[in-house]
């Protein structure tokens, strides 16, 4: 225990860095909001040195199970420090809805309880999209490419972090050189979504902030009408096709820009799926809402429904429109989608296309064994052969993922709230996905929400960002004893 408490020193010692772009924005924009930053960051790092001071003498390499500690209580502290600066710029914010901001941020959900964001400080909005940045590609994959120079391993982090296939998919020798190999990829994204948002029509601190939510498909935005306050179609056509490459694989960008080539596409199988999937959904659900009379014409019909179900189904969650107006069954669809598009290795939430497909496969398998009990028939996707542990694993989690929903939105019910709400806020933030339906749908927030209420919330996104197994192995008795 004590060995993590001295890693996390040093991560907190490295997050205090993250508070120079508010600083900067802040002193750019004159919004007299420098200082609070400032002492946030300060905090932050003498908080940081003083766990590094008093653990020193226990400093040694990680073994697997301290990285599943590690990475929770990393999310815990880290969104409970980034409160900092939001308590001391917002008179009146609760350290409640504070935290469920932060680790709204960092979890790349983008839930919020705050309004007036289209008069907000600059430096408090392009702090929001900054935790969203941060936490996209993982501040634990960042670490991992630092702390090998502390004396402290990194690869038990980064499969604590990363669940699935991808983490035992090397992109390079050592996962030092994986984890910057992702971040360079990361930040070229980022800039090409920058630029292109920029030339779409956006200002440049738009653009930079909406830039760092759509990479991480966090779905903050500093307007409180989303991307409804720009009424614009080629900022919906950008936002989409940086939406979906963010949903991908990163390890499939960073081979394609290794092979400056996109052949490696043509084989990702969860890609693929994603696509088709995304494709038929926007086109039946468009037709569906057209036919009941919602807009004037298919093609007014398609833009709208594209642009919000590709948003909440790849978990970015930007809003154009309150398709929580539109006949029952186009929301439910767009709420469920979020369930299943996003790809592991993205930065995207849910179950993931991989053990969709998975589930599929199996299921085939099962049926095709009722008939032929005798047959050996493995579970393929792409031609590769799916390892039963791997098959396994996967039905664990779904078991463990519904389960997680069912119980945290029995709590909401037990709280109060109506079902649709507690429901789709639950499968929202659990999938890191934003807004949900009724009185946390799109056309308001979780700000009605009770104390009560928005800490189980914060709670279904810590264990969404952490893919449930990282938080869960917690609360076993086997993990406890030496």
């Amino acid at each position: 225990m004590l060995a993590v408490l001295n890693v996390l020193g040093s991560m907190l010692m490295l997050f205090s860095v993250t508070y120079l772009m508010p600083i900067v924005t802040s002193l750019i924009y004159s919004d007299g909001l420098f200082v609070d930053f400032i002492y946030a960051a300060a905090g932050c790092l003498l908080a940081g040195a003083a766990l590094v001071a008093v653990t020193r003498r226990h400093q040694r390499e990680l073994r697997s199970r301290d990285g599943f500690l590690l990475v929770t209580l990393a999310w815990v502290l880290m969104s409970a420090i980034a409160t900092v600066p939001l308590l001391l710029a917002l008179p009146g914010l609760s350290f409640t809805d504070a935290f469920f901001e932060t680790m709204s941020g960092l979890s790349t959900t983008g839930a919020t309880v705050l309004t007036g964001l289209d008069t907000m400080a600059p430096s408090v909005n392009l702090w929001r999209a900054a935790l969203h940045w941060y936490g996209g590609m993982g501040i634990i994959v960042l670490v991992v490419a630092i702390l090998p120079m502390l004396g402290v391993g990194g690869m038990q982090l980064y499969k604590a972090e990363t669940p699935g296939p991808v983490k035992n998919e090397k992109l390079t020798p050592r996962i030092t050189q994986t984890a910057k190999a992702l971040w360079f990829v990361y930040f070229l994204l980022t800039l090409a979504c920058i630029g292109s948002l920029k030339l779409a029509g956006m200002s440049w601190f738009d653009a930079v902030c909406h830039s760092f939510s759509t990479l991480a498909l966090g779905g903050f935005s500093n307007y409180d009408a989303s991307i409804g306050h720009f009424d614009s179609v080629r900022i919906e056509i950008v936002l989409i096709v940086f939406m979906l490459i963010s949903a991908m694989n990163f390890s499939r960008h960073f081979i394609a820009w290794q092979q400056k080539s996109l052949r490696t596409y043509a084989t990702d199988r969860e890609a693929i799926a994603m696509l088709w999937l995304l494709g038929i959904a926007s086109l039946g659900v468009s037709f569906y809402i057209w036919m009941h009379g919602v807009y004037p014409s298919f093609a007014t019909s398609l833009r709208h429904v594209a642009f919000n179900l590709i948003a909440f189904a790849t978990t970015c969650g930007y809003v154009t429109q309150d398709y929580a107006a539109w006949p029952i069954f186009a929301p439910m669809v767009i709420v469920m989608l979020s369930c299943y598009t996003a790809n592991t290795g993205s930065t995207g939430g849910g179950i993931k296309m991989f053990r969709t497909l998975v589930l599929f496969r199996q299921a085939g398998r099962e049926l095709f064994l009722l008939v032929h009990p005798q047959a050996v028939t493995p579970v393929k996707i792409g031609g590769q052969v799916v390892a039963n542990q791997i098959v396994f694993a996967v039905l664990a989690f779904v078991v463990l993922y519904f389960g997680a929903v069912v119980t945290l939105t029995f709590a909401l019910l037990a709280s109060g709230l109506d079902f649709i709400s507690a429901f789709t806020a639950i499968i929202a933030t659990i999938n890191n996905a934003g807004p949900g339906l009724g009185v946390v749908g799109p056309s308001s927030n979780y700000q009605g929400l009770t104390d009560f209420q928005t800490w189980v919330c914060s709670a279904a996104m810590l264990l969404g960002r952490l893919e449930i197994f990282s938080a869960l192995v917690l609360l076993t008795p086997t993990f406890w004893r030496k």
